[in-house]
């Protein structure tokens, strides 16, 4: 998956310096030394290469990276730059791996070297994303948030209803929103360093399947849709942050008028064209469903994160409530391969994954060319749209947590 991640980022480079973008190789090497894009990201990336590391190697890892960070922020200010992390973080996690692979053997080396490969792949996805959703501002000048605008009528239009909401929840929770949004990442390492803490002492207990995997995989397959389905989200199209370039600017207080005529319209070459389908939702919903197995503090979390996610994708313009139905069985579709790969590939994993899969093109279409319809005859649309998710999420959790995903193993293990 690194070589593949690798070849990806090169191919994209090429694409973002024919576009005139600085793109991930570079972009990557610039956050070694210049301002960091982001210092979530990196940080999130050091934490899960830590896990094949002992604990003595881990207090030198963190403690070099704080160090260095602060180091570099505070030059970075002396020069009247802005405050800005996560230079340390990706000169630690370099230099440790390039020391690891020379220096160590055996199973310590090939265990830690396994952990900073995870750290090293949700870096580089992060960079590959980060390029990606310039291309989409600059190649698809034209949107498609009227057929979303209108197809979102079917279920009561949540975006302009809980934008309402997080307006009369005031500066405290417009905050508190912002950061848990802003955030995904912090919990996704939370779980993630949880479902990985044991495998320094007991290689053998590395598990099959984390949810790092599922991040990444929908990191590189989500994006793709931007282009197929470019949309930039009520806030822009309907709202106040549209540049002039908005139909409307109403959201989140009036509700335009029943357009039973949408079409694209011509947008700015800036903002991304990154809401069909709401990968928020879909990372967010990965973290819940990787909660499940762990305690109880792990499953509050993992639900209060779910909740403010998507309170804050439609509470801040970011996204209709069909983005957010297609995120989920995006998901959903992307967690039946890759859970429990033990169980091979029957048909257990063969309905999800194609049902899922066609549920998802339907809903694309559907959003595209049926959203009058949809919008016109909301007493059928809305269960409809929102019942196939139901449908899909019940039919997933009987596979893999149900009374027949208990008995299943011992059944496969005797037909074969």
């Amino acid at each position: 998956m690194v070589i593949a991640c690798v070849v990806l980022m090169i191919v994209i480079q090429v694409i973002a310096t024919r576009s005139g973008l600085l793109g991930p190789v570079f972009g990557l090497a610039k956050d070694f030394v210049a301002t960091p894009t982001s210092y979530s990201v990196p940080w999130a990336g050091l934490i899960i290469a830590m896990v094949g590391l002992d604990k003595r190697m881990r207090i030198i890892t963190l403690s070099s990276a704080l160090a260095l960070d602060v180091v570099t922020a505070g030059i970075r200010l002396l020069l009247g730059n802005r405050l800005a992390l996560g230079n340390g973080p990706l000169i630690v996690l370099t230099v440790l791996a390039v020391f690891v692979a020379v220096r160590w053997t055996g199973v310590q080396r090939s265990l830690a070297l396994r952990g900073m490969a995870l750290g090293a792949l949700l870096i580089m996805a992060a960079k590959i994303a980060e390029t990606w959703l310039f291309i989409t501002s600059l190649t698809r000048p034209m949107v498609l948030d009227e057929y979303l605008e209108v197809a979102d009528r079917a279920l009561g239009n949540p975006s302009w209803v809980m934008g309402n909401v997080v307006d009369a929840s005031g500066p405290v929770g417009s905050a508190v929103l912002h950061w848990v949004y802003s955030e995904l990442p912090f919990a996704a390492i939370i779980v993630a360093c949880w479902q990985l803490h044991r495998v320094y002492r007991d290689p053998d207990s590395w598990p099959s399947h984390y949810l790092v995997r599922t991040f990444i995989v929908m990191g590189l397959i989500g994006p793709i849709f931007y282009f197929l389905f470019p949309v930039v989200g009520p806030i822009f199209a309907f709202g106040a942050e549209g540049n002039g370039m908005q139909v409307i600017d109403a959201w989140p207080n009036l509700v335009p008028s029943l357009n039973t005529d949408p079409g694209a319209i011509p947008f700015d070459n800036f903002t991304p064209r990154n809401c069909m389908p709401s990968m928020h939702t879909a990372w967010v919903l990965s973290i819940f469903i990787h909660s499940r197995g762990g305690p109880r503090w792990l499953r509050f979390m993992g639900s209060f994160w779910l909740v403010g996610t998507l309170m804050a994708t439609l509470g801040f313009g970011y996204h209709y409530g069909v983005d957010l139905i297609a995120g989920a069985v995006l998901c959903l579709t992307v967690e039946s391969a890759l859970r429990d790969p033990e169980r091979g590939w029957g048909w257990f994993r063969v309905r999800l994954v194609a049902g899922g899969s066609v549920l998802f093109v339907a809903l694309l279409l559907s959003y595209r060319y049926l959203a009058v319809p949809i919008a016109e005859n909301a007493e059928i649309s809305a269960p409809l749209l929102v019942g196939s998710l139901v449908v899909m999420s019940v039919v997933f959790y009987q596979t893999f947590w149900g009374r027949r995903a208990v008995a299943a193993p011992q059944i496969e293990a005797q037909l074969s």
